[in-house]
Order: structure tokens, then C-alpha cells, then sequence
């Protein structure tokens, strides 16, 4: 709800009102891509959200390109050293080698999708307090950021911001 509320708040404003809404979410399968397509087209419709496109990605959960996972590595390079403070230990890396091949996958979506917006609006990823560190935490928010533009990452309370009566 706010991650769709804030960008059309943004462009109900004078100075970005002739800005474009493109929304993107993702689906299970192909196989839920049209039945996706239809239930995000029909809220939309509810909540009267003017937008100029919608997009559903099947395919999210691909593999990363090589050339991506080369970039994080480097990424977290200086966070792996052994020593002092706080590093990113290679058990971690492994028990999350899922979520972070898809905030690379993610990345690679963005960058081709939104890399010529005035402004992305994300759902900010929150994981459960202690079950990683916070440079692995960090690498992840950059991955989905870095050399993007403007980019605003939104977490709510999960409370309902928006209400239809039907």
C-alpha cells in the first residue's frame, strides 16, 4: 500500500505531474502471469491509480549474470577480510546465496527497466533482527540502489494505508 500510495501522492504534485507511473511487481510462475496482471489491473482500478504502465516479471528468480555476482563481490571484498569489527563470514554467504542472487537478479531488473526514471519507489527489504550482519545487509540495499537514479525505499508498519468501499 505506501510503496503504491507515495509515488502517487509525488504525482499529484504541480512539478512532477506530468511524470509517468510505471508499476512493477513480480510473479510466481508463467503460469500466474496473466492471473497477476488481471488482479494488479482490477486494485488499481479500485483505488483509481492513473498509471501509464504495468509490468509483471515472471522471471525474477533467474540467475544472475556472471558479470553481476563479479560486481558484489567486489562489493563485499573489504567486508570478508578477517580481523576486527564486523565482516561478512563466508557460512552467511552461503545460507543467504538465494536472497542475495535475487537482489542481483532485482538489480539487473531495475537497471533495465528504471535506470532512466525521475524516481524509483522500492519496498525496503527488512529481514528478521540478527539473522545477518550489517554489512551483508548493506551490500544488499546498495546492490538494488548504486548507480541508480533517485531511489526511495519504503517500509511500512504493515497497516492498511489504502481503503476502497465496495
Amino acid at each position: 500500500g505506501l510503496t503504491l500510495l507515495l509515488p502517487v501522492l509525488i504525482n499529484s504534485r504541480s512539478n512532477w505531474s506530468e511524470t509517468k507511473l510505471r508499476i512493477f511487481c513480480t510473479a510466481s510462475g508463467v503460469q500466474e502471469l496473466e492471473k497477476e496482471h488481471k488482479g494488479m489491473t482490477v486494485l488499481l482500478s479500485k483505488f483509481r491509480i492513473d498509471y501509464s504502465d504495468l509490468v509483471i516479471i515472471s522471471y525474477a528468480n533467474a540467475a544472475p549474470k556472471s558479470k553481476t555476482k563479479e560486481w558484489f563481490d567486489s562489493l563485499i571484498r573489504p567486508f570478508r577480510q578477517s580481523g576486527e569489527g564486523n565482516h561478512i563470514k563466508e557460512r552467511e554467504l552461503e545460507t543467504f546465496q538465494y536472497r542475495t542472487d535475487r537482489y542481483l537478479r532485482l538489480r539487473e531488473l531495475l537497471q533495465d527497466h528504471s535506470s532512466d526514471s525521475n524516481l524509483v519507489v522500492m519496498t525496503l527489504p527488512i529481514l528478521r533482527k540478527g539473522d545477518f550482519s550489517a554489512p551483508l545487509y548493506m551490500a544488499w540495499l546498495d546492490t538494488l540502489t548504486a548507480n541508480m537514479p533517485p531511489f526511495m525505499l519504503v517500509r511500512g508498519n504493515q497497516t492498511s494505508v489504502l481503503t476502497f468501499y465496495s
